[in-house]
């Protein structure tokens, strides 16, 4: 279930940034290959272990997805992303009024076809979905309550660990657009910030993480894992907090000192919900 809940929240956050039509092509290329390559292991995975077939042929159909959108966007790259194309012209008519060396924008290749419509990567996010919904009512056989968080753990760990994974890759894509917006790195690290706390609170609904603090389920390490869990929730809040300082610097260093933070972010979140996964459902 995890790498199904990774595919389909990257998947989700995907379609978050580009549908502005202002990041690179590359960078949605880049995504929906390895959010396929996700979804196909999970799919190999659940068939190994633990079938639930609602679940496994959803990550099937997830990985398919991905890649029938990866080879429309193939198919349509020649017309460009309007909003990077709008972006290059400026700044080249701005170079040229300062310089005087004109740069005729009519030089770059001419935009040809329809665009790709962002819209086709919530395909993946939907069929997911599904499958989640599978996977969380499988996970909570006694019905009632139970489902109910399952449910709402399964959904918030899927939007959680796909924000965390695309802010730190959009934050690399920076290096390969450097004229990028800033706002977009902006936007989903506050959409990060608003996820935590959803995460967070699906953990804790009982009998959750406050019951391996209180000694109710034993955790195999006197508690350790339940504080070093509260830690990486913790430290993982802080840091979106850090990142969202260090963005309003204007010093184009800013961008790349908040990828670094975003780096020690994916592995704090990632150990929010993988250790209350561990102990909770072990």
């Amino acid at each position: 279930m995890f790498l199904l809940q990774w595919a389909t929240g990257g998947m989700a956050f995907c379609w978050f940034t580009t549908r502005r039509r202002e990041v690179g092509l590359g960078y949605g290329w880049m995504l929906r290959l390895t959010y396929a390559t996700l979804a196909a292991a999970a799919a190999v995975m659940g068939f190994a272990f633990g079938r639930v077939w609602g679940r496994d042929v959803a990550s099937i159909g997830v990985a398919v997805a991905c890649l029938v959108v990866l080879g429309v966007s193939l198919h349509r790259r020649h017309a460009g992303v309007r909003g990077q194309l709008a972006e290059h012209d400026r700044r080249s008519a701005r170079v040229a009024a300062m310089t005087g060396i004109d740069r005729d924008a009519a030089a770059r290749a001419e935009v040809v076809g329809p665009e790709f419509p962002p819209v086709l990567d919530l395909v993946p996010v939907a069929i997911g979905l599904v499958g989640l919904l599978f996977a969380a009512v499988a996970a909570a056989p006694d019905g009632g309550a139970d489902v109910a968080t399952s449910i709402l753990r399964t959904l918030a760990g899927a939007a959680f660990l796909g924000c965390v994974t695309d802010a730190m890759l959009l934050g690399h894509w920076y290096l390969v657009q450097p004229g990028l917006p800033r706002r977009l790195l902006n936007e989903i690290v506050t959409a990060l910030g608003y996820t935590w706390p959803i995460e967070v609170a699906a953990l804790l609904i009982p009998v959750g993480m406050v019951s391996v603090w209180t000694g109710t389920i034993d955790d195999g390490w006197n508690g350790t894992l339940g504080w070093f869990w509260g830690a990486c929730a913790l430290t993982t809040i802080v840091l979106v907090g850090v990142t969202r300082a260090a963005l309003r610097e204007r010093e184009y260093s800013a961008v790349m000192a908040a990828t670094g933070l975003l780096y020690l972010a994916i592995l704090t979140a990632f150990g929010t919900d993988i250790v209350a996964r561990a102990i909770l459902d072990g």
